[in-house]
């Protein structure tokens, strides 16, 4: 629909206008007497169109040339095409200069229709505005007043007193499940109604010129110009936002009563001395009246009609003087006959400016004429720029289901939330359960987590970090954890206190005493954590002493105690490109030398058990021997001679006798003695020398460690051959064992109590064995980045997937690997069915497999999409399964025969970018999404995937779990400041209780849900030495399970319902040194 700049009564002379439909077509004709071709637009309009005033038809000659205008603003490539379908040209010479001359008049008409557009919509945009600043003012002053009514009562326009007990039965108000409507309603006429009057006749139209079907009976045609009412009604003080609206009553089939759809009520007049009666239904969608106003602006006419009651854009604001009126004020009044006693029934509503363009025969057709597709998007506009900055929150989301057009209005504080990631606002609406939001509190849970067990090992890239205490415990880290685990007792103990990723430990000779040292890192805030030492009590797990925070660079490498003078020093060499060696008094914990050791890798360090001055370090192609005498390190190269020097020294050992052996990564054992230096090579001066005695070939590969057992006897372990080779005193081989492949290969041996042996493996696995008997796991884990995570609904089990292929699922209880699977690809995600029986893997590779929990074989195997899969999830009653990839989409299957057999059954489309999180509705009907642009959609599964484009409508909605990042319910648990992945993971507890977060800062936090509130407190647990990449409580929320991320670690935590104050409450299975402090969390 088009209109022009000149008002449709402007004098112009007998067909001075013509006027244009959208179904009207223009054409070239042909004029004998003057030879030459017009270009007309035929006049006549349909019945539905809007007339519009142009200029009369232009005649083009043939012979003259006509520029090529450029396409006027929104005339795209369609609207060109249906123009160009409707020139019509008799003859092949100017058939481009009729469309040429077709395309200027169309894009000249758009000019003028959005110039008016803007015009009248910023008038009304100023009403609203003075409109809302009124309504400010005069808030406090009808505070308790009988002139401010219940939204939910009608009330009468004319005395103010509520009418809910004069409405008949029929017209008391109904609670629907979509936005409900106003208008003004009546009873039904008695036998004493008069007849309705058939009002004035229409007034003549233009022709129609094609037949169509007989026009639907409709209201009476209004006079132009406002009429003249003898009793106004007396309308209580404020803006008209503040009255109640009246619901637009459904159409009757036998055309007596009710409002036709343009909004104009007729064909039952008002009785005698009966004044109007208004009825409000309450919404559901939570847009207030003044939001009914914005949303009919902005959609067109076909919902104007159905907006709540106000006043004209030409009215004065009640209760103020002096307000000028506005251009063209012509109230939008109902044209009905007049009832007995001289009244007239009013429909009260605010004109927009479609209103202000047509005349009154235009007014009754507003029902009959196509709608203006494109309006809307126009309108859409201008309100996103037509308020100021102290305007109330508003947004543009879409409309409600079954609807393809989107719709703008404003949310009303306590309707909606705003929060912002990386500068994009994420609206969530406030449920009805909550009453208000300002009231809501979010405080710290009474539950709380206790480190209950630490799956896995630090073997793939780290030494000397196995070692067996006199109280049977065994010794090792993995992440921010030291472990301290019972073998024979099955328990763990753990010290916590590190900030960053545990990188080297030594064991005092007193065997209570421990050190560890840890890595540099960063805070969230970007703030460093220095590396120190943490020299601790074993059987207290209390701290002793903090050596060398701020001393150290990257991190510490290597460290060891003296064992000549039982344990009084320790020396440090540290993660700096000159790899700085440091000895430490660790009584008073203060530096006693420095020095500089080499630009290559160094890997071992120690002290020599018979002498504190003589210390031996290795590391990348050089071994060397220290002396330290006071204040001074002193250096001395071992010498390789006529032997080939390998590139790794790995590892080296003191023997009783007081020679030192190194392994290499060559295989060969060295053993290194003192000679005379040799002064031709060397010069005169020169002092003793360390140099090769004899080399041994132990194993293929590189020799990863040596051990001296009790008895003096030599332990070999080898990387490429896997073997563990007991040495006897001429270098013979006395016994070996080889482990398995799937353990890998060997990084540490232990001499456990007699013959035994504890073998910690380059794939994260601490091994029990001796030469007699096979290898037993004592301790397993992952071996690359941990992602997927799942637990089982019913037993006390959980399944873990990450990117070394494997599958493994866990016993919760007995703290062992139940089975373990190795798949085609990396599975990043899994779930289990709600039988139990089987469990779905989602793999990189865009292949999900479902497996047997009985057999561990595969029953089937599909691909969705051909990128990454991110979540897959069973619905709660087991008949659907969702998988959600990176290529935006949602994968639905039907599942049948208790999770064996499935079928496609329809895919959600709508995200914008990849999906993240997904959960489902209690009912199985609908899912809610989030994506990595941080929307967050709803999808009606029963209508086969289809996209809830109002999203108001599942704030209250109930989920069998939370797992989605965002949410209402969950917004609280963001950081200040945060960049939309800060957080990777969540999950809410079954008895909705408390809510779980994995965070990018090796933190797990507990807090209390819902969490609604910005900043809101939380228990925040350090272990992980990595990003935590997933949480899931287990089905009866007794234990939380959290994934690392590099760090290849899964941690199971007990959840407590108090704090742990004293060792004494500590669970005979599992204790922290946190636990042991007052205050600590």
């Amino acid at each position: 629909e088009g209109r022009s700049g000149r008002p449709p009564n402007q004098p112009g002379g007998e067909g001075g206008a013509l006027h244009h439909s959208s179904s009207s077509r223009s054409g070239a004709v042909w004029a004998p007497e003057s030879g030459q071709r017009h270009l007309a637009v035929p006049c006549p309009p349909t019945p539905g169109t809007c007339p519009l005033s142009i200029p009369r038809p232009r005649t083009l000659s043939p012979g003259a040339g006509t520029p090529s205008p450029s396409p006027g603003p929104g005339m795209d490539g369609a609207s060109a095409q249906s123009l160009d379908d409707g020139v019509c040209v008799a003859g092949e010479g100017d058939e481009q200069d009729a469309r040429l001359a077709a395309l200027e008049l169309r894009a000249q008409r758009q000019d003028d229709e959005i110039a008016l557009l803007k015009a009248g919509l910023a008038g009304t945009l100023r009403r609203i505005e003075i409109y809302d600043q009124h309504f400010a003012r005069l808030l406090p002053t009808l505070a308790g007043s009988p002139l401010l009514p219940d939204p939910l009562c009608p009330v009468d326009l004319l005395t103010g007193r509520g009418l809910q007990t004069l409405l008949p039965a029929e017209h008391t108000p109904v609670r629907t499940g979509h936005a409900s409507a106003c208008s003004c309603s009546r009873p039904p006429p008695g036998p004493g109604t008069p007849a309705p009057s058939p009002g004035p006749p229409a007034l003549p139209g233009p022709p129609t010129p094609a037949p169509g079907p007989p026009a639907v009976p409709g209201p009476p045609t209004p006079a132009p110009g406002p009429p003249t009412l003898p009793g106004p009604p007396v309308l209580p003080p404020g803006p008209p936002e503040l009255l109640p609206q009246p619901p637009v009553p459904q159409p009757d089939p036998s055309g007596q009563s009710g409002a036709s759809n343009g909004g104009v009520e007729g064909g039952v007049p008002a009785q005698a001395g009966e004044g109007p009666e208004l009825r409000v239904e309450g919404r559901d969608d939570g847009l207030e009246p003044e939001a009914k106003v914005l949303e009919a602006a902005a959609v067109g006419p076909e919902r104007r009609a159905l907006s709540g009651a106000s006043l004209g854009p030409g009215s004065p604001l009640p209760g103020e003087a002096g307000t000028p009126p506005a251009p063209e004020p012509e109230p939008d009044l109902d044209p009905a006959p007049l009832a007995a006693g001289g009244r007239k029934k009013v429909l009260l509503r605010r004109c927009s400016t479609s209103d202000k363009l047509r005349g009154p025969k235009e007014q009754v057709a507003d029902t009959q004429r196509p709608k203006l597709t494109k309006k809307s998007v126009s309108t859409q506009s201008l309100l996103s720029k037509g308020r100021g900055a102290d305007s109330r929150n508003k947004e543009l989301p879409q409309s409600p289901v079954g609807s393809t057009s989107r719709r703008g209005f404003y949310n009303q504080e306590g309707v909606s939330i705003k929060v912002f990631l990386r500068g994009r606002p994420i609206t969530m609406y406030v449920p009805l359960n909550v009453h208000n939001y300002e009231e809501l509190r979010t405080e710290l849970p009474a539950e709380r987590l206790k480190l209950d067990w630490v799956y896995g090992y630090r073997g793939k890239d780290s030494r000397g970090n196995l070692h067996l205490l006199p109280s049977g415990e065994v010794v090792y880290f993995i992440a921010c954890v030291v472990v301290l685990h019972g073998i024979e007792t099955q328990t763990q103990r753990h010290y916590v206190r590190h900030t960053d990723c545990v990188r080297c430990l030594a064991i005092h000779p007193d065997g209570v005493r421990i050190a560890s040292g840890q890595a540099a890192g960063v805070d969230k805030d970007g703030k460093p954590l220095l590396p120190s030492v943490h020299v601790w009590d074993s059987g207290s797990l209390q701290t002793l002493q903090h050596i060398g925070s701020g001393s150290f660079e990257r991190g510490v490498g290597c460290l060891a105690f003296s064992r000549a003078d039982a344990g009084s020093f320790l020396c440090v060499i540290d993660d700096s490109n000159e790899h700085v060696m440091s000895v430490w008094d660790t009584t008073r914990g203060c530096r006693l030398a420095e020095t500089k050791t080499t630009n290559e890798a160094v890997l071992e360090v120690g002290f020599h058990p018979a002498d504190t001055g003589c210390i031996v370090s290795c590391g990348k192609s050089h071994v060397y021997f220290w002396s330290w005498n006071g204040g001074s390190l002193t250096k001395k190269q071992g010498i390789f001679g006529k032997y080939k020097k390998p590139r790794f020294i790995q590892c080296f050992v003191f023997l009783p006798s007081g020679e030192v052996l190194t392994g290499d990564s060559e295989g060969n054992i060295l053993v290194w003695g003192k000679a005379a230096a040799d002064t031709k090579t060397l010069g005169k001066g020169a002092k003793e020398t360390y140099q090769i005695a004899r080399q041994v070939k132990a194993h293929e590969g590189s020799i990863f460690t040596l051990c001296v057992r009790g008895d003096g006897a030599l332990l070999s372990g080898g990387g490429k051959d896997r073997r563990v080779v007991l040495w006897g005193p001429d270098f013979t081989v006395q016994q070996e064992t080889e482990i398995s492949e799937k353990a890998g290969a060997v990084r540490t041996l232990v001499q456990g109590a007699g013959d035994e042996l504890l073998i910690g493996t380059t794939r994260n696995s601490i091994l029990r064995g001796s030469f007699s008997g096979a290898c037993t796991p004592i301790v397993q884990g992952h071996t690359d980045e941990l992602w997927g995570l799942t637990t089982h609904p019913c037993r006390d089990l959980f399944l873990t997937c990450a990117h070394d292929r494997r599958v493994c699922v866990w016993d919760l209880e007995h703290h062992t690997l139940e089975w373990s699977r190795t798949l085609e690809g990396t599975g990043l995600c899994a779930d289990f069915h709600c039988s139990g029986t089987v469990v779905v893997v989602g793999l990189q590779t865009g292949r999900w497999v479902v497996l047997d929990c009985a057999t561990q074989e595969d029953v089937c195997s599909t691909v969705d999409g051909n990128e990454q899969l991110s979540v897959v999830r069973f619905s709660p009653d087991g008949n659907f399964l969702a998988v959600g990839s990176h290529d935006n989409y949602i994968y639905l299957h039907t599942v049948s025969d208790s999770g064996r057999r499935y079928s496609r059954y329809g895919r959600c489309m709508g995200h914008s970018s990849f999906i993240t999180h997904l959960d489902w509705s209690q009912d199985s009907c609908f899912i809610m999404s989030n994506s990595g642009d941080y929307e967050i959609l709803y999808w009606d599964i029963v209508a086969g995937g289809k996209l809830i484009r109002n999203r108001y409508e599942c704030k209250d909605l109930e989920w069998i779990s939370y797992t989605c990042v965002l949410g209402f319910h969950v917004f609280g648990v963001w950081p200040d400041g945060s960049d939309g992945t800060d957080i990777n993971a969540l999950c809410r507890s079954h008895n909705e209780r408390v809510v779980a977060v994995a965070d990018d800062f090796c933190k797990v936090h507990l807090f209390q849900y819902p969490c609604s509130k910005p900043k809101a407190p939380s228990h925040m647990y350090g272990a992980h030495g990595s990003h935590v990449t997933n949480v899931r409580f287990t089905h009866n929320d007794s234990y939380l399970i959290s994934t690392g991320g590099k760090d290849t670690t899964v941690m199971q935590w007990r959840v407590t319902s108090g704090r742990l104050g004293h060792s004494t409450s500590v669970s005979s299975a599992s204790a922290s040194s946190l636990d042991l402090l007052p205050g600590s969390t």
